[in-house]
């Protein structure tokens, strides 16, 4: 039965002008990922990546780690790119909320402290909330559902391979999948995203009786010895 490989990207660059792009932890993450599989003997029969440049650059990382070209044009690697692995538009969503009277002044000052991530987080929470409670989509160039729905389908195409197929996407995307094949509330979703390690991966089987998570957020590799390789956002 096939084995979907739902890789999380490495570290983003939080902070920076173009955040669509690993950090030097992040390509650090993504490399040792692929030393990991490498060393596990879980080789690729196919790769999907994403269309983002995170998902490039993780998909690159780990391949070449595993002595694999990431190179789209080598006939000797079934590596194709699918949109339906993106994530979602996180400056949209962030910018409809702060745009409401007096957010964005709260979240500045939040932001202003000795802990910008936290502040940070507790308003793209508020935000990611706001976005997926459906009540305001028309705001939205694409809700929360047609999100899911959108990954969901990218997920039945995988589900068509053989072998080990490597997806490379986004925390929100792994979530939308777990929602879906775990029966989540979209809260218990939206909350199992935030804890969703860097270059982790999940394991999905698909057998004759559909599709079974069989394993979430696997970050064994980052432990121990790797420890300080271990990062959230």
């Amino acid at each position: 039965m096939p084995a979907l490989y739902l890789i999380r990207h490495g570290q983003a660059s939080f902070g920076a002008e173009d955040y669509d792009q690993l950090s030097e932890l992040g390509m650090q993450q993504s490399w040792h990922l692929g030393e990991f599989f490498a060393a596990q003997s879980v080789i690729p029969t196919s790769v999907i990546c994403g269309g983002m440049k995170r998902h490039k650059q993780t998909a690159e990382q780990c391949l070449t780690a595993m002595g694999l070209s990431a190179n789209v044009q080598d006939e000797s690697m079934n590596l194709s790119f699918d949109a339906d692995w993106n994530e979602y538009d996180h400056l949209q969503i962030l910018e409809t909320y702060t745009a409401l009277p007096g957010v964005g002044d709260r979240m500045i000052q939040d932001m202003a402290g000795d802990n910008p991530k936290a502040g940070f987080q507790k308003h793209f929470s508020l935000a990611m909330q706001r976005w997926c409670d459906g009540e305001h989509d028309s705001e939205y160039a694409e809700t929360w559902s047609a999100f899911c729905l959108r990954v969901e389908r990218g997920l039945a195409a995988a589900a068509n391979g053989s072998g080990n197929v490597f997806i490379f996407t986004s925390g929100g995307a792994i979530s939308a999948v777990s929602r879906r094949l775990l029966e989540l509330s979209d809260a218990k979703s939206l909350a199992l995203s935030w804890t969703l390690a860097n270059a982790a991966y999940s394991k999905v089987l698909a057998g004759r009786r559909g599709l079974v998570l069989a394993s979430m957020n696997e970050h064994s590799h980052l432990d121990g010895k790797n420890k300080e390789l271990l990062s959230y956002r």
